[in-house]
C-alpha cells in the first residue's frame, strides 16, 4: 500500500489572488529544522508562516520526545546555542543538564517546546496548527497552500520541515534512491515514578522475549538513568531490547506505524513493570497533552531524501579537503555515523554501520536546495545526503543548524528578489556568522572569542585548514591541534 501523501502539486492560474493571505515564506512542518528555519527567516525580515500538525514546535526535540541532544556540545552556536543556553538558564547551568549519561544536555520536552515557542513568537513567526491539504505552484513565482478547511494562503518560498519529506515528494523533487534499508524508529516515552502501583494492562501483541536483552550490557537501574531528565522524569529511547522497532514506515499507513510502534514501547514499559519489578514506573501524566500521555509522533531516524545542488557523503566527511563542499559550509556536526538496525532482520549485514567513526564535519548549503524545483528548500532529514551519512547529519544540532541556514537563505532570496538557487553560499555564510554560527567545526575559538569570525572566513576560503580526528563520541577538528 502506498503511504498517505498530504500534498498534491499542479499548475494553477492565479485566481482570487487578491483575497489570498500572502507570506514570504511558508514552512510546512514545525520540526527541529523547520522551527529554526522559521525563526531565522523571520529575524531576517521575512513574513513567515509555520504549519504544524502537533501542538508544539521543535519536532524530534519536543513533539517526538527525544529530549537528549546528541553531539555538538562544544559547537554551540547560532539558534542551537540560544536554545541550549535557555535550557541551561532554566535548570541552573549546563552541569544541571547532564542528568542522564546518554547526553550532556537533557531536558523536559515541554520545557523545550516552551523555549522554542517563545523564540518563534519573539521573531514574529505566525504558527497555525493543523494539516496542509494541498500545495500548488502558481504562475512560476509563488506557492498556494490550502490548510484544512480554511482559505488558501500564498508564499514566495516553501520550506519542507516535515518528518518524512512529504512536501518535497508532493511537489515533484527528485528522491535519492541509495537507501539500503530504513533505520529502526522509536516511539519514545517519558515516564516517572509514582507513589502507587502503575502496572498497565498487557499491551496488544505483548511478547516478553522482545525485551529479554534490554539489560544485557548494563543493569536495569543504569539502563533507566540513560535518559534521566533534570526534573526526575525518564526518557525511554533504548535501542538494545527496548523500544526501537523496524518498520518499513515510508510505505505504510501512518495509523498502522503509530499502532505498532506504540505497542512496542508499551510492551517495554510493561516488561519493566512486570518482569523487572518497576511497578511504580508509569507514563508521565504531566508532559504531553495527548490522550495516552505519549509524544505526538514517533522518532524517525530517517526520511525520504532529495537530490540537491550538493550531496553530502561519508567520503566528504572523512576527507573534507578532497572535495570543495567545505567552501559552501553552513552547519557543523561532531557525532559518529550512528545507524540503528538492531531490530532489522538484516542487522548482521548492516552491523558495520553502527557508530562508524568520522571526524567532525561541515555540511554545504547546496544540500538544502533541491534540483528541478524552484523556491523549495529542505530543512530536515530530507536534505541531499547519502544514506550512510544520514547517520550523522540526522542528529538534532545538525538539523537545527541546517534549518537556520535554510531560513537565512530564504530571507536573502526574498530581500533580493532572487530564487534561492541563485544565492551564493558566501552571502548566507555572512549572515550565519553575524548570528554566531559555526561554518566549520574548528574548536580553536568559540563564537564569543575574538578572531572567531576571521578564522571561520579563512576556513571556508581555504586559507587555513583543520585537522580532524575521532575521539570517542565527540569527534574533533582543530586548526592548531592540541597535544592529547
Amino acid at each position: 500500500m502506498r503511504p498517505r501523501h498530504l500534498f498534491h502539486a499542479a499548475l494553477l492560474l492565479p485566481l482570487f489572488a487578491a483575497c489570498t493571505p500572502a507570506y514570504d515564506v511558508a514552512v510546512v512542518g514545525g520540526g527541529t529544522g523547520g522551527t529554526a528555519a522559521a525563526i531565522e527567516a523571520a529575524r531576517g525580515g521575512a513574513r513567515v508562516l509555520v504549519i504544524e500538525e502537533s501542538p508544539w514546535l521543535g519536532g524530534m526535540l519536543t513533539s517526538a520526545g527525544v529530549s537528549a541532544i546528541d553531539g555538538n556540545y562544544r559547537l554551540r552556536g547560532g539558534i542551537f546555542g540560544e536554545f541550549t543556553d535557555s535550557l541551561a538558564a532554566r535548570y541552573g547551568g549546563y552541569e544541571a543538564l547532564k542528568s542522564g549519561w546518554v547526553s550532556n544536555i537533557l531536558f523536559n520536552p515541554a520545557v523545550g517546546a516552551e523555549v522554542l515557542g517563545n523564540m518563534a513568537r519573539e521573531a514574529g513567526v505566525e504558527v497555525r496548527t493543523g494539516s496542509c491539504k494541498e500545495i500548488q505552484r502558481e504562475d512560476g513565482r509563488r506557492w498556494r497552500l490550502r490548510l484544512g478547511d480554511g482559505p488558501p494562503v500564498r508564499a514566495r518560498i516553501l520550506i519542507d520541515g516535515t518528518e518524512l519529506g512529504d512536501v518535497a515528494l508532493g511537489v515533484g523533487a527528485q528522491e535519492l534512491r541509495d537507501r539500503v534499508s530504513l533505520q529502526d524508529m522509536t516511539y519514545v516515552a517519558v515516564v516517572k515514578y509514582y507513589d502507587q502501583d502503575m502496572t498497565m494492562e498487557e499491551p496488544e501483541g505483548y511478547n516478553p522475549e522482545l525485551y529479554r536483552s534490554c539489560c544485557d550490557t548494563w543493569p536495569a537501574d543504569m539502563t533507566l538513568t540513560y535518559g534521566a531528565l533534570p526534573d526526575g522524569h525518564i526518557m525511554l529511547n533504548w535501542p538494545q531490547g527496548g523500544n526501537d522497532i523496524y518498520l518499513d514506515y515510508l510505505d505504510m499507513p501512518q495509523e498502522e506505524v503509530y499502532r505498532q510502534a506504540k505497542n512496542r514501547t508499551l510492551g517495554y514499559i510493561y516488561y519493566l513493570q512486570t518482569e523487572l519489578g518497576y511497578r511504580n514506573l508509569g507514563i508521565a501524566d504531566d508532559i504531553f497533552p495527548s490522550e495516552d500521555g505519549l509524544p505526538f509522533y514517533p522518532y524517525y531516524r530517517e526520511s525520504r531524501r532529495f537530490a540537491g545542488k550538493d550531496t553530502m557523503t561519508l567520503a566528504a566527511a572523512k576527507n573534507p579537503y578532497g572535495y570543495d563542499l567545505y567552501t559552501r559550509a553552513v552547519a557543523v556536526g561532531d557525532y559518529p555515523v550512528d545507524h540503528h538496525h538492531n531490530q532489522n532482520p538484516r542487522r548482521e549485514e548492516l552491523s558495520h554501520l553502527w557508530y562508524g567513526k568520522i571526524p567532525s564535519f561541515s555540511v554545504p548549503m547546496g544540500v538544502l536546495v533541491p534540483v528541478g524545483v524552484e523556491d523549495l528548500l529542505l530543512a530536515e532529514k530530507n536534505i541531499s545526503v547519502s544514506w550512510e551519512m544520514n547517520g550523522a547529519t540526522r542528529l538534532q544540532p545538525v538539523v537545527t543548524g541546517l534549518g537556520q541556514a535554510a531560513g537565512a537563505l530564504a530571507a536573502i532570496a526574498i530581500k533580493s528578489g532572487r530564487h534561492p538557487s541563485e544565492v551564493p553560499a558566501s552571502e548566507v555564510q555572512e549572515v550565519l556568522l553575524d548570528h554566531g554560527c559555526y561554518l566549520l567545526p574548528f574548536l580553536d575559538l568559540k563564537p564569543s572569542d575574538p578572531g572567531f569570525r576571521e578564522l571561520q572566513e579563512k576556513g571556508v576560503r581555504g586559507e587555513v585548514r583543520g585537522t580532524g580526528r575521532s575521539v570517542g563520541w565527540a569527534n574533533e577538528t582543530w586548526v592548531n591541534t592540541p597535544e592529547q
